[in-house]
């Protein structure tokens, strides 16, 4: 369990961009854009968006308010570093640029906050980086306005204020974490994600669900020591603002994922799915995630030989919301003591009483791992190439995810994550 503050805190902060929801909601950015006086923008996506057409269709319609719009496609699924640098120096060889629309997922709309970030401040991608990985430098200037356009529900990239990359010499997941990264208008057009894979939604609608459930189970914002105004980040614990969305999120999610992920065309589930995940990031985006995604970030960067379907196949690749999935029942069952009643009624919220065991603390793993067959959901982390050797180096990796593991209800230890992820060896 958390410790009993000696000084509790008693302010939570919300934060959250300018929104724009609706089918078409994407042809009138270039009217959004006219409003910040802009007139040279870079539109941010990678290759496969970029083959559907929309980010040059994006970008096309802002010459009707005389603005000049290019397209950079290079992001990479999962971003790197590497990958990261290389969008940043082309950005800056290219620029100078008013602003930045990111059109894709969230490695897409990442990328692009790691684009304005070093385009407007100085230094590196390593200076910025999360502690202990990077120099966790804050930015010093503003940044340019960012509009993020998603095209697959989940990320919640949208609303917050986090990039996240793989650093590839490390083999570990990390990110930059700054209120000024958060983008300044979030343009979700469900029109958009119709083009979206099964496997896609499937790996991303987790991402939904575990945005919404480790931001609700996340320790109180009362449980931490009261920290000064300059001491305070953006994750500040579940707080009653965050907990409103969470909830909302889960109810759309359980209406709505099946059928999206069965039936791609189904408009209703689409729409169902881009709201469930735009609430989802406004609750997450401020009241943390914790367990789950701290384990995701190691098995992402240690990736063996696994390819998904619906994703590019140039590369192994566990994709975030798969990989946030694969630990998240075994973790929930590590900090269902931490908050029973919030664990029993996110199960409610999320699956039908008869997929519910008698034993309370089963309440929630049992809908999750049901939800999981489903919809395709690999058997664990052995079936994505992992195996109890792998053990040692994932827990090594979950460690160095401070800033998320200071947000679970309950304190992980290296043994209690041995226990987590061997249990998620085979989870069915």
């Amino acid at each position: 369990m958390a410790s009993v503050p000696s000084n509790p805190e008693s302010v939570f902060t919300y934060g959250a961009p300018l929104l724009k929801f609706g089918a078409g909601a994407s042809a009138e950015i270039g009217y959004d854009l006219s409003q910040y006086g802009v007139r040279r923008v870079l539109v941010v996506t990678d290759p496969g968006v970029a083959a559907t057409g929309s980010p040059e269709r994006v970008a096309e319609q802002m010459k009707t308010y005389g603005i000049e719009a290019q397209v950079f496609d290079g992001v990479r699924i999962e971003p790197t570093d590497e990958g990261m640098r290389a969008a940043i120096a082309y950005a800056r060889e290219s620029g100078p640029w008013d602003a930045f629309v990111a059109v894709g997922g969230g490695s897409s709309i990442d990328t692009a906050k790691a684009i304005n970030l070093l385009t407007t401040n100085d230094g590196e991608l390593v200076d910025y980086l999360n502690p202990p990985i990077g120099a966790g430098r804050a930015p010093e200037r503003p940044l340019n306005p960012l509009v993020a356009v998603p095209t697959t529900t989940g990320t919640g990239a949208e609303s917050t204020t986090v990039c996240v990359l793989d650093v590839l010499d490390l083999r570990v997941k990390t990110g930059i974490s700054h209120p000024r990264l958060r983008p300044t208008l979030a343009v979700v057009d469900p029109e958009l994600t119709l083009t979206q894979p099964g496997g896609v939604t499937a790996s991303s609608g987790m991402d939904i669900i575990c945005h919404a459930l480790e931001s609700y189970t996340a320790r109180p914002y009362t449980s931490f020591e009261r920290k000064r105004p300059e001491q305070r980040v953006p994750y500040c614990g579940a707080n009653p603002v965050a907990d409103m969305w969470s909830e909302k999120a889960l109810t759309l999610v359980a209406r709505s994922f099946r059928t999206a992920v069965h039936d791609g065309g189904d408009t209703a589930a689409r729409e169902d799915m881009a709201l469930a995940a735009t609430f989802a990031g406004l609750g997450f985006g401020n009241a943390g995630v914790h367990i789950p995604h701290a384990n995701a970030y190691p098995i992402a960067g240690q990736v063996h030989d696994f390819r998904p379907a619906g994703y590019p196949e140039e590369e192994p690749m566990v994709p975030h919301g798969m990989a946030v999935a694969l630990t998240a029942p075994e973790a929930f069952r590590f900090t269902f003591e931490a908050g029973p009643d919030r664990h029993v009624r996110a199960a409610q919220l999320l699956g039908p009483e008869a997929e519910r065991p008698g034993d309370p603390a089963e309440h929630l793993p049992a809908v999750l791992l049901g939800l999981m067959r489903d919809i395709g959901i690999p058997d664990g982390i052995g079936a994505v190439g992992f195996t109890e050797n792998d053990i040692p180096e994932l827990v090594a990796g979950t460690m160095k995810q401070e800033r998320l593991l200071a947000t679970a209800p309950r304190e992980a230890t290296e043994e209690d994550l041995t226990g987590i992820f061997t249990r998620s060896l085979s989870l069915w």
